[in-house]
């Protein structure tokens, strides 16, 4: 790695899409016309660079987000490739966190998916300025510019058209760039990395051509004054001028620049790494990550240079070959191998053993790393994701990432004795990798259970398990995760009095339960002064009114949206405790929960459903059956899409279900969207 070059001419981006866009592909054509790898890489082969993982050559998805580092022209490109499913919308999500933009691809033929609105709506979240890249446009059915109207209507962004196809479908040929009012076509014969730019654009495109380069002037014209005056007075505008005021208006994220291609046949690649280059920010270009001062609490702003102190943030730990390799985005300052550095997280000092620029599962090693880079590291003992590292000198805290709740749950149990003593060191690497991965021991069964985002992600694990670790399994039914919740108000009253190791503990109390709204979470409340209850019994009474809440009553799921009041609380003299108050206020939680009135929460899944016209009357039937509710029927080109809410427990097979129904043409997509009340 050139650690010379400069940080405005470094890119940090991500590729995101729905399933299936073909966001993998192109990024195995970047990485080879960049000169990153001399192959070319395809999903369908399982020989895709950036799916190295066995289970993703398989199946032909991305599982994993890889991370890898290209050069084209004078800038450092840092990519990460995420996953399109689902089940892997946490991967998604820790990507977004560290990235300055993102290229997000739509498939010509389907455009916005519903995996697509969920990743733009993270992007959304974590202000990331992004250019769209339609893919695919040599596809039966794509349509150029009825991906553009979707991109508009359904993402409510602006979408700013600056290539247009030349052909459609089978006689796609190259692409239209407005800018320079040239036709770039692609040769065939050297794989796409021979290209022509041409003045004369085809006869019947020419037209269509200058009327969208008016378009887009007009369009850029509405967030920058200068070339509205100069629109106005009808002056030529210099495409150097056009591309400057539209790089500020992505950044700003008040336009989005359209491009389009198809990766598959090798064609759209350069221009987009150009537009990558032109319109995306370097670190410096977005406003500097904040932290606090983990002591003082006092904001502190990390500036992207490398003078300035150390402020990394990991965002992703990965088990590779038995090692743990943390992936880290360095905001300001600089790392050297061989240093120490502290992680304010924990208040603890970690070695940074070695740095390495990643190119998907391979690396090389470097001896130091600066303010934009994003890198691997191998030595740090305790960290975990989501947590800083700075210098113990200027020590701050970045804000921690967030992890969804699993939904769903299966028993794993070893098939031998070997098994047994590999699995829970297994399950712990898995969970360090994974934050939304939850391991429980089941206190009545004794069973392990393994909870996860959906079906496929547990399959994964399951998968992972014995290829990667030689580990195998029994694995139970899938289970849903249910919640638990009060309806009413109830109180309950809790005595302890017991004698451990010669001293005598008691305490008494008196609790009241109050339900809160959906999604406030629990609280706790002392209605007793001071002077009558030590803050620290207080504190002691919280802790244990929280573990009984945890511990749930009905079927011993979490208790949620629940606020706990402490009414009264007494003890003797000298029989106080912290041991006292905690299982007494366990004790009287416990009595409230059986005193009232309580229900159970299931997770209530957003489906989104594709099927032929002809099928449209059984995959409603099927949908109604499984208590789901119809939202919404849309129509796309001869499909259905029905957007229905369904209680995951009854989604269990649906995908084999709606094959059947729809002899194989149908697909579905899922994303968890409440919980909701059910029936105990």
């Amino acid at each position: 790695m050139d650690n010379k070059t400069k940080i405005s001419n470094i890119r940090n981006i991500g590729i995101m899409a729905h399933i299936d866009a073909g966001k993998t592909t192109v990024t195995e054509r970047i990485l080879y016309y960049t000169g990153k790898s001399h192959k070319l890489g395809e999903v369908h082969d399982g020989e895709a660079t950036m799916d190295w993982m066995e289970d993703e050559q398989n199946r032909g998805i991305t599982i994993t987000s890889a991370v890898t580092t290209c050069q084209w022209k004078n800038a450092r490109i840092h990519i990460i490739d995420t996953p399109g499913h689902v089940d892997f919308t946490i991967e998604v999500e820790r990507a977004l966190r560290v990235l300055d933009g993102a290229v997000a691809v739509f498939c010509g033929v389907g455009g916005v998916e519903p995996q697509s609105e969920t990743v733009w709506r993270q992007a959304d979240k974590y202000k990331v300025p992004r250019i769209a890249f339609i893919n695919k446009m040599d596809r039966t059915g794509a349509d150029f510019f009825n991906v553009v109207s979707m991109i508009r209507e359904r993402l409510g962004a602006n979408p700013i058209v600056i290539q247009l196809p030349a052909g459609r479908e089978e006689s796609f040929s190259g692409v239209i760039d407005l800018l320079g009012m040239q036709q770039i076509t692609w040769n065939d014969e050297t794989l796409g990395a021979e290209f022509t730019v041409s003045g004369d654009i085809e006869p019947g495109m020419a037209d269509q051509a200058r009327e969208y380069r008016e378009k887009m002037i007009e369009a850029i014209a509405e967030l920058d004054d200068d070339i509205m005056e100069r629109y106005l007075a009808e002056e030529e505008i210099p495409a150097s001028d056009i591309v400057k005021a539209l790089r500020c208006a992505c950044v700003g994220r008040k336009a989005v620049p359209v491009l389009c291609g198809t990766a598959l046949k090798n064609k759209g690649i350069q221009p987009l790494l150009d537009a990558i280059k032109d319109y995306l920010p370097s670190p410096g270009d977005v406003p500097p990550m904040a932290g606090i001062h983990p002591v003082t609490g006092q904001i502190m702003e990390c500036l992207p240079m490398k003078k300035a102190p150390l402020a990394a943030l990991i965002f992703k730990v990965s088990m590779i070959e038995g090692r743990k390799l943390s992936f880290v985005r360095i905001y300001s300052g600089k790392m050297t191998a061989g240093e120490d550095v502290f992680n304010s997280s924990l208040d603890k000092k970690e070695k940074l053993s070695r740095i390495l620029e990643m190119h998907a599962n391979k690396r090389e090693r470097i001896q130091e790393a600066s303010a934009g880079d994003i890198v691997g590291i191998v030595g740090l003992k305790d960290s975990s994701t989501g947590e800083t590292l700075c210098s113990r000198e200027h020590p701050l805290l970045l804000e921690r990432m967030e992890f969804y709740k699993p939904v769903i749950s299966i028993a794993v149990e070893p098939k031998s004795h070997s098994d047994q003593e590999k699995l829970e060191d297994v399950l712990k690497k898995f969970t360090i990798e994974d934050p939304t991965l939850e391991v429980k021991i089941d206190e009545d069964t004794g069973q392990t259970i393994l909870s996860g985002m959906g079906e496929l992600h547990l399959e994964i694990i399951i998968s992972r398990m014995t290829r990667e670790f030689n580990t195998n399994v029994n694995v139970g039914k899938p289970q849903v995760v249910y919640r638990e919740i009060m309806e009413a108000p109830s109180g309950g009253r809790g005595v302890f009095e017991r004698e451990i190791s010669g001293r005598a503990h008691f305490a008494e109390l008196e609790v009241m339960l109050k339900p809160l709204e959906r999604g406030t979470g629990n609280k706790f409340s002392c209605d007793i002064p001071q002077e009558i209850l030590a803050p620290e019994y207080a504190a002691a009474a919280e802790k244990g009114a929280m573990e009984a809440l945890d511990g749930g009553f009905i079927k011993g799921y979490p208790v949620v949206d629940t606020e706990v009041v402490l009414k009264k609380a007494s003890t003797r003299e000298g029989q106080g405790s912290d041991l006292a108050f905690s299982v007494c206020a366990s004790m009287a939680c416990k009595d409230a929960m059986e005193k009232g009135k309580m229900a159970l929460l299931q997770p209530i899944m957003d489906v989104e459903v594709l099927v032929p016209d002809s099928s449209m009357g059984e995959a409603i039937g099927d949908i109604n059956a499984r208590g789901g509710k119809v939202e919404s029927i849309a129509h796309r080109t001869g499909i259905q899409v029905v957007r229905a809410t369904v209680p995951l427990s009854r989604m269990f097979g649906y995908s084999t279900a709606l094959r059947s129904a729809t002899q194989g043409r149908g697909n579905f997509t899922m994303k968890f969207l409440r919980f909701g009340r059910t029936l105990c």
